[in-house]
This record gives C-alpha cells, structure tokens and sequence, in this order.
C-alpha cells in the first residue's frame, strides 16, 4: 500500500529525516513512534505531499507522490496536529467545503458527508459553529474531513494531543474502527496510545527508524531482558551459591540490607518471567533458605522506546564528536 524508500529531509545542514524506508500493508492501524522532534511529522508531511524531500520516494498503492501528486492524494486522508478548520463555519459547512475541494458533487457529496459524520459521531453538533465545540468535537471533526473522499490510508498526527481523558478514549475507539476499513498510521509520542491502538509500530529518532514490528515482538526481540529482585534471610555468598543452580540468569548483582539480608537483582532472557520466578523459589526452597521479597519486571514498550532513542542519540552524538569504536 506505501513504500518509503530512502527519504531524507534537509533544512541546511540540519538532516530532520534521514534516509528512512518501510512498507506498509493495507488494512492495518500503524503507530508512528518517536519523542518529539523526532522527524514524524515531517516525515508524515512528505507522504501526504504537503511537504518536498530533500531525496527518496513515496509510493501510495502505486503512485509516486511527488510524480502523480493528484492520484496518489486521491488515496489519502490527513488530519494534521492542528486541524485545519474554518472556526466560523458548522461542521456541516466545513465538510461541505472540504468535500468540494476533493471533487465531491451533489448527491454523493451530501451522502459522504452524512456518513462521516455518522462515523465520528457529530451529527448532533452539525449546525453549531465549529468554534463553540469542545477540543475533542474540534478532533472529530478533522477526523470527518480526513474520510470524505473515501480514502484508503487515513494519516493522523497527534490525534489526542490536548484532550481530557474521557476524549481520549473516545478518539481512540473511532481509530480502531477506522482501522477495520482503512489503512491507518497514527503519530504519537504516547507509548500507552500507541501500544493500545496499534497492530504494528515504527520507532523513528533522530530521523532515523530504528524498529518496525509488532508490539509484542518488539518488546521480546529488542529489549533488554526480563528483571527480578529478591530479598533472602541469607548473607551474598550462600544467594550466590543458590543462584548458581538456575538457569537462564544472564547477569546478577548485590545490595546489602540491613539485618544481613540480600537483595539480589536478576536479569534473565528467559521470555516466560513467572516459569523463571518459580524456578528461583524453588531453588531457595530447596536450601530452606527464606525469600523475603520477590518483585517481578517484565519487558515493555516503555523500555524498548527508551533503550532504542537512547542508543540512537548516543550514536548520533559519537559521531558528531568524531568518536568511533
């Protein structure tokens, strides 16, 4: 459905895309994942052609966007961070105009514009100013103007930023329905939202995709591994000893309480973290020796982000200082 094959973006000597490629397939969410200034919206920017490259291509089915602008925009729908919306003018109005703008006509124009609204749920507030709507009514509203034209990929930058939690939720919940009948990609520098949302996700830091895949996989592929901390009624040497006798421990280090009781913290890549918990109770049961405390850390989402962001900007960082291995 897209390919983005080689794009960078320069601004003068500031590179804000960096030679990215992916491939999206059709009828999937996307979650387009970065801290801010990242590169995401700039990168969203050029796929929907509001925006030149520096270098590369973007393909919407087929259709180089910046060689056959008018068939490959026919196939999406853009909600900017900020919606452009005409404050003045009632929803219905403002998809009017929009409609027109993307050459809908007389009784198909009427009928798209009944059913987007019908979709993001504003049928309600269809003749009041667009100005006097709540923040996230504004949100669905650009949503609304996104759909008409029935596009295949609809393309959402920070669609929750400024809402309450309640509208959140909502927006949310319109997304994943959208999903069922487009190609969605959704920016956004909340993990939660995205891990929420999303059937796949792409990192992207420094102007760089640094991940692509599922949520799952990325947490279990990329991340470092699973942590559990203990507390035994034990002095180090004997948890080390007892220690010694599980499997799958990759790294163990010591903090002494007070009262000669050991808090050990161990890291395993042992992918189910209870089965290695069990095997570490068991292990101390076997010795008679008594567990305190057991705390368990799984893998997440968070972790991946923050492990991958923070090794691209110390790379980026390595070679603008001429640093290298």
């Amino acid at each position: 459905m897209i390919t983005v094959e080689h794009l960078t973006k320069m601004y003068g000597d500031f590179t804000a895309v960096s030679d990215l490629s992916f491939e999206i397939d059709e009828g999937h969410v996307y979650g387009f994942l970065g801290p801010n200034g990242a590169g995401k919206t700039t990168t969203m920017n050029i796929m929907t052609g509001c925006l030149s490259a520096t270098a590369g291509t973007v393909r919407i089915d087929g259709h180089d966007i910046f060689e056959e602008p008018d068939e490959a925009k026919r196939l999406i729908g853009y909600l900017p961070e900020q919606p452009p919306l005409y404050l003045n003018e009632t929803p219905v109005e403002y998809l009017q105009f929009v409609g027109e703008a993307k050459g809908l006509k007389g009784a198909e124009l009427r009928n798209q514009i009944e059913q987007v609204m019908e979709q993001t749920k504003i049928t309600e507030m269809r003749n009041r100013r667009i100005a006097a709507l709540s923040k996230g009514y504004k949100q669905r509203v650009g949503i609304a103007q996104a759909l008409l034209g029935n596009p295949k990929v609809i393309i959402l930058d920070e669609p929750t930023v400024g809402l309450d939690p309640i509208q959140i939720i909502e927006i949310r919940d319109l997304i994943k329905e959208l999903g069922q009948h487009h190609t969605v990609i959704l920016s956004s520098h909340i993990l939660s939202e995205v891990q929420t949302i999303c059937d796949e996700i792409m990192i992207i830091a420094h102007g760089k995709l640094v991940a692509f895949g599922e949520p799952e996989k990325l947490t279990s592929q990329l991340l470092t591994p699973n942590e559990i901390t203990i507390t035994a009624d034990a002095d180090q040497n004997t948890v080390r000893e007892i220690l010694s006798r599980v499997s799958h421990v990759t790294e163990l280090s010591f903090s002494e309480k007070e009262d000669s009781y050991t808090t050990a913290h161990i890291k395993t890549d042992r992918k189910n973290i209870y089965d290695m918990s069990r095997e570490v109770f068991t292990a101390f049961a076997k010795q008679d020796t008594v567990l305190l405390e057991m705390s368990l850390k799984q893998a997440n989402l968070e972790d991946v982000f923050i492990e991958l962001t923070e090794d691209t900007a110390e790379t980026e960082s390595g070679e603008r200082e001429g640093i290298s291995e």
